[in-house]
Parts: C-alpha cells; structure tokens; sequence
C-alpha cells in the first residue's frame, strides 16, 4: 500500500503540474477569483495602503525570496493559499486592488487583503479598550467598500452587467479574525475578555457573506483560523515548563489551539445556518486548523524539518527573539526554508501554505468537498481523479 509520505508528494506534484498545464480550449470552471483577507492572503495592498511605512520588512527582502525572488508584498517568503488556488484554477495571481486602476486590470479577480486587516472595525476596538496597532487599520467592512467601488467600475452603466461575472468566480472571504485577537492577547489582555469578541467576529465574517451574496456571488470559499498555538511568537511569548500545557506530538500551545477550534467551531455553525438562507449558492467552508494541523503533526510528510521553528529570525529556541525579527534587529535567514513551518515568527512558510492549499483542493478539508460543488469545474476534477488514480496504481 503507498506510504502516507508518497501519497503527500505525490499532491504535491500534481498540484503543480495543474497549475502548469497549458490553457485549453474548455473554459475554466471560474472566471475570476476575488479574495478579502489580512496579511495571510495579502499579495501587496498593504504598500499601497500605508505608503509611508518603511518600517514594515514584508515591503522588502528576504521576504519574497523563495519564489518570485523580489519582494512584492506578500509576507512570507514565497506564494501563498490564495495563489495556489489561482495556479490550480488555471487563473492568474490575483492583482491586490490597491495596485491597479482600469477595469482590464481586474479582468480575472482582485484581491482586497491587506496585512494587518481586522475582521471588526477600530470602534469595537476602541469601545472595548482593547489595543489596535494602527488607526487607520483596515476592516472587512473596508475591504466590502472597495469591491463595491470596483463592481462601479467594471460595470458602469448598470451593476446587473456584472452578474455573469459574480455567478462564474469564486470569492475567497478570509483567513480574517485573527488579527482581532493578536494584538490583545500579545499585550496581556485577559484571555476571558479577548474570547468574548468571537461572536462578533463570527458576525462579521456572516454579514459580509451575506452582502456578497447579495451583490451576485455564487460560489464562496470561508476559511477559519489556523493553528495559533503553533505559531512561533506566540510559543516564545507563553513559553511554559509544564508539559500539560502543550499539546503531546505537536508542541503546539495547547489552550491556544483550543481558542482557534472555539472560534472555528462558531465559524461552521453560522456557515451551516447561511446555506439554509441561501440554499443555491455555494458556502464552502476551508478547514485552515485541519489541513495545518496535519503538517504539524506528520511534518516529515511534507519535508518539513523543523515545523514550529522561523526560518527567518533570532537566535532563540523557535527562530524569534526579542531582539529583532525578519527583516529588522538581530535576525538571519536560515538554509533550506522548505524545511521550516515558519516564515518569519507569525506567518506560515511557502511549504507550508502549499501543504494546506492541496488539503483544500485534493484532501478533506473543505465542506463540503470544493471539487464537487461546481460540476463543470474541469481543473479541480481532474486534479483530484489524477491524484486518485495515481494512489491505486501504487497499492
């Protein structure tokens, strides 16, 4: 029977060889690709937004290295979930919004994440006297704005010139919500104030599915939050003697990760009751805890070598430090990033993010399964049977 690590390459490598097929005459099973998001699926507006941060290091190398070799936004050090997903559906990178101007521009999608970006607006924030790093922060509210301003200028005259356009593209509503957390659990907030905003992020992520329906989507992909018990920062921030704090096999910070499956768990929940609502649309929720999960617990399946370690960043235990971090202070950049779970402390590696795109597109850890919501969807079908073939000629 094939080991469980060939069966990894091989997803790997079909995932990759689809995204290289030449285009074919059939049309693709999406037309565009529009993404919302924060710095996990940011791929450049955050220079667009906040023009006069040089302090960020995301703006400049290492970040960017692996892959396009420059930097171009993105923080980590190559693609992203969102472009994997672009390279499978056979769809170029997603163009950050901020980035362009004519219609042509966003002739395949737009992408509306900007790093640092909150589910909530600064009012909640400042109404529950909890810390935001920015002002000017931006919000999903925000991100809800400029795709209206872009349905104006796509469609002109009339927005139902726009309705085959939403019917034929898949919309990518997150990861968003983690950044609401972030900044209040770092600067000591207690825990049990900071798990009393989950239902108003939850609430949020809805309503802006719900407006996005209402403007024409069709298909939409919502992911919940990652693993951030096995975030790096956060692991050196909360480092604990007590082995009952960490979970057996991972390492992960155990009380964390069980934040992130409460507010997961409240994510399906309200997933479960739209589709109810809108029963001819396509809710599909990406299981970002599940799919990272797995890395962390195999890592040597997917050549990762060190799974809770930055590959990018100081001296310490898990490649952070508070000395410097990627890109500024006392840091290095370590050999072989595709051996390390982490970019820069808090944001995944290329790996692993790949590693998490075939859990969407070929694995169990969308619902329901994204190959089989949208029939004529040649690229992921074909992915898939690929895949399947290829295990059973290895039994």
């Amino acid at each position: 029977m094939a080991s469980s690590t060939s069966m990894s390459v091989v997803a790997v490598v079909l995932l990759v060889l689809a995204a290289a097929q030449p285009a074919r005459a059939d049309p693709a099973c999406y037309s565009g690709l529009f993404n919302f998001g924060d710095s996990l699926s940011d791929t450049g507006n955050y220079h667009f937004v906040f023009p006069d941060d040089i302090r960020e290091p995301a703006l400049r190398l290492p970040y960017g290295e692996t892959f396009f070799n420059r930097s171009t936004g993105r923080f980590s050090n190559g693609r992203l979930i969102v472009d994997f997903i672009a390279e499978a559906l056979e769809l170029p990178f997603v163009r950050p919004y901020r980035s362009g101007g004519s219609a042509e521009d966003f002739a395949r999608g737009a992408n509306f994440a900007v790093g640092g970006a909150t589910a909530l607006s600064p009012e909640f924030f400042e109404e529950n006297d909890a810390p935001l790093p920015n002002p000017d922060t931006v919000c999903l509210d925000k991100e809800l704005d400029w795709f209206r301003d872009l349905l104006k200028l796509l469609c002109p005259n009339d927005l139902a010139d726009c309705t085959n356009m939403m019917d034929k593209s898949l919309f990518l509503v997150g990861e968003i919500g983690g950044n609401d957390y972030n900044l209040p659990i770092f600067t000591d907030m207690s825990f049990e104030k900071i798990r009393t905003f989950t239902p108003s992020v939850i609430a949020k992520i809805s309503s802006a599915v719900t407006k996005l329906i209402e403007l024409g989507a069709k298909t939409l992909l919502v992911p919940g939050n990652l693993p951030i018990g096995c975030v790096p920062a956060y692991l050196m921030r909360f480092e604990s003697d007590e082995a009952e704090y960490y979970e057996p096999g991972t390492g992960c910070i155990r009380w964390m990760n069980e934040f992130s499956q409460y507010h997961n768990k409240l994510l399906v929940d309200e997933l479960e009751k739209l589709r109810k609502l809108h029963p001819g649309v396509a809710i599909i929720y990406a299981d970002y805890y599940g799919a990272a999960m797995k890395v962390f617990r195999s890592p040597e399946q997917f050549g990762i070598k060190y799974p809770l370690v930055a590959c990018c960043g100081g001296e310490g235990f898990y490649g952070v430090s508070e000395t410097g971090g990627c890109g500024y202070g006392e840091y290095k950049v370590r050999d072989d990033p595709e051996k390390y779970g982490s970019w820069d402390g808090f944001h995944p590696s290329e790996a692993v993010y790949k590693a998490i795109a075939n859990g969407l597109l070929i694995g169990s850890y969308t619902q329901p399964p994204i190959a089989t919501t949208t029939n004529s969807c040649r690229q992921l079908t074909e992915v898939v049977s690929s895949f399947e073939n290829k295990v059973l000629s290895d039994l």
